[in-house]
């Protein structure tokens, strides 16, 4: 019998080697098989093995859960999927909140356009760049699965948490304006490219927007986050050459 598994948790190829070893070594596994890009795993077993079994084998670090298929006919089902991407992606809602406060509290009086999406630009970096620095050795493998350049060029996943910090800092200092909005806009749209294409193949990844420590899927909503900063960057350089 062949059964297929969801298993979250899983940022790099080391993970999938680890979660494959694993389950194999597991008594009825006659063979597991482990894709990183669809998170999934396909195990054909000798006699039925329980979740509770395998997530046991398994590090607290990796959930695994037998994968149901959607059922299109049932809408409360569909409604439960919906809440559930919701509820993953509430840590990136709250987390825009309160740069968005921070934001505003800094430019409110009196009032100043360019000053809050500068400090908004600047507050997104560093807050995204301290979730990308708790796993620095993880990032970079879950960054190359949609970023372009990360994908041809390894070195750049390690570099791009020291890009966002220095971006975020020149922002908030207010040194180097233009040269930092040409950065973010190059970076950014490189990167919102890469979402582009894994959105439209459909592709089950994990988002690497804040790092691995939070696993947040890949969805519109990373999009749109770029989508932000790209068309502020696009404003600001406007207004310094206009």
């Amino acid at each position: 019998m062949t059964h297929t598994y969801t298993v979250t948790g899983m940022t790099c190829k080391g993970c999938k080697t680890s979660v494959e070893g694993k389950l194999n070594a597991l008594k009825y596994v006659v063979k597991a098989t482990v894709n990183l890009e669809k998170s999934e795993a396909i195990i054909e077993m000798s006699q039925h093995i329980s979740t509770e079994t395998m997530q046991k084998a398994l590090s607290n670090k990796y959930t695994i859960s037998e994968k149901k298929e959607r059922n299109v006919f049932n809408p409360s089902a569909l409604k439960e999927e919906e809440k559930s991407d919701l509820q993953q992606l509430f840590p990136l809602f709250l987390i825009f909140a309160f740069i968005i406060g921070a934001s505003v509290l800094l430019n409110y009086k009196p009032w100043n356009t360019n000053g809050f999406m500068l400090d908004f630009m600047g507050l997104f970096y560093i807050v995204f760049s301290f979730f990308k620095f708790l796993d620095l050795k993880g990032f970079p493998e879950s960054f190359k699965m949609y970023d372009p350049v990360a994908k041809v060029v390894p070195v750049y996943g390690w570099v791009y948490p020291f890009i966002e910090l220095v971006l975020g800092l020149l922002f908030l200092m207010r040194i180097q304006i233009p040269m930092a909005l040409i950065i973010t806009l190059i970076i950014l749209s490189i990167t919102t490219i890469g979402v582009t294409k894994s959105l439209i193949s459909k592709k089950t990844i994990q988002c690497a927007c804040l790092g691995t420590a939070l696993k947040l899927p890949m969805t519109k909503a990373t999009f749109i986050e770029n989508s932000i900063m790209i068309v502020m960057a696009v404003i600001m350089l406007l207004k310094t050459y206009n």
